[in-house]
C-alpha cells in the first residue's frame, strides 16, 4: 500500500574532458606559431646587427678599462680588513629576451651581499638597468642605493658612464672598496660574469705601495679616482651591451628553431585531422547510398 518513493541523486562528474581539436584551433594555432617565428627571426637580425656594432666598439673600450686598472695592479692596493662600508655596482640593461644575462648578475650580487653581510660589513649596492632592479628589489631592496634606468635603449656612451658615476659621488655614500659586476664578454655563444675592483681615494692614499709616485697630491689623486671610476664604469657598460646582444641573438635563433618543430608537428596534426574528417564524411556518404 504504501510505497517509498526514490529520489534520483545526480552526483557531479569531476574530471577534464579532452577531445580532439578541431582544423579551426589547429589553423589558429599554427597561425600564431608563424606570426611569432617571423617575430623572432626580426629580432635576430636586429641584434646581430647591434651585435656587429657592440663588438666593433668594444675594443678600443676595454683600453679604458685595464688603463685605469693598472694603477691598482702594480701598487698591489688592498682593502684593509677592519674596514665596513662595501659597495657593489651592478650592470644589467632595461631589456629582456636575452637569455640568463641579468639573472647571472643578480645571482653574483646575492652570494656577495650574503657573503659580506655574514662577516659584519655594510653593503649597498648600484643598480644599472631596471631588469637587474626588479631581481633585487623585493628581496634585498634595504641594500639599494642608486638605481639607474633607461640603460640597453641605446649603445652606452662615456657620459653615461660619467652620469653614473657623478650619482654615486653626489650620493654622500662614503664606500671604502667596491665592486663592479658585469657579463664580459667572450665570444658569440659565450660570457662570463666577471667582476672588477673599486677603491675609494682614502684607501688609494693609505696604501704602502703609493709612497713611491712622488708627485701625486691629494687633488691630482682625487682627479685620478673620479676619472678612474668612470673608466671602470664605462668599460662594464660596453662588456656588458655587447654579451647582451650576443646573448640576445642565440635565444632569438633557438626560438626561431623551436617554433620551426612546432610548425612541422602542428602542420601533422593538421593533415592527420584533414584526413580523419574526409575520411569519416566518406563513410557516412557511403553507408547512406547503401541504406538506399
Amino acid at each position: 500500500m504504501f510505497a517509498r518513493a526514490s529520489a534520483v541523486v545526480f552526483l557531479p562528474q569531476c574530471g577534464q574532458v579532452r577531445s580532439m581539436a578541431t582544423l579551426k584551433d589547429i589553423t589558429i594555432r599554427l597561425k600564431a606559431v608563424k606570426n611569432i617565428q617571423k617575430i623572432t627571426k626580426s629580432m635576430k637580425m636586429v641584434a646581430a646587427a647591434k651585435y656587429a656594432r657592440a663588438e666593433k666598439a668594444l675594443k678600443p673600450a676595454r683600453v679604458y678599462g685595464t688603463g685605469a686598472l693598472s694603477l691598482y695592479e702594480k701598487a698591489d692596493i688592498k682593502a684593509p680588513e677592519d674596514k665596513n662600508k662595501h659597495l657593489l655596482i651592478g650592470v644589467s640593461s632595461d631589456r629582456g629576451l636575452c637569455g640568463a644575462i641579468h639573472s647571472s648578475v643578480a645571482k653574483a650580487i646575492k652570494s656577495e651581499i650574503a657573503k659580506l653581510a655574514g662577516a659584519g660589513k655594510e653593503v649597498m649596492v648600484v643598480n644599472i638597468g631596471d631588469k637587474l632592479r626588479g631581481l633585487l628589489y623585493r628581496t634585498h631592496g634595504s641594500h639599494i642605493l642608486i638605481n639607474c634606468k633607461e640603460v640597453g635603449r641605446k649603445p652606452p656612451t662615456f657620459t653615461d658612464a660619467s652620469v653614473i658615476a657623478t650619482e654615486l659621488l653626489d650620493s654622500g655614500y662614503e664606500f671604502d672598496q667596491g665592486t663592479i659586476i658585469y657579463n664580459r664578454f667572450r665570444s658569440v655563444i659565450s660570457y662570463k660574469t666577471d667582476e672588477k675592483p673599486l677603491y675609494s681615494m682614502d684607501t688609494v692614499a693609505n696604501s704602502e705601495n703609493m709612497g713611491i709616485y712622488d708627485d701625486i697630491d691629494a687633488d691630482v689623486l682625487r682627479n685620478y679616482q673620479e676619472f678612474a671610476l668612470v673608466n671602470i664604469i664605462y668599460y662594464g657598460l660596453k662588456e656588458s651591451a655587447t654579451s647582451e646582444q650576443s646573448a640576445r641573438m642565440t635565444a632569438m635563433d633557438s626560438a626561431s628553431k623551436n617554433a620551426s618543430e612546432m610548425i612541422d608537428k602542428l602542420t601533422l596534426t593538421f593533415n592527420r585531422t584533414r584526413q580523419a574528417v574526409i575520411t569519416k564524411e566518406l563513410i557516412e556518404i557511403i553507408s547512406g547510398a547503401a541504406a538506399l
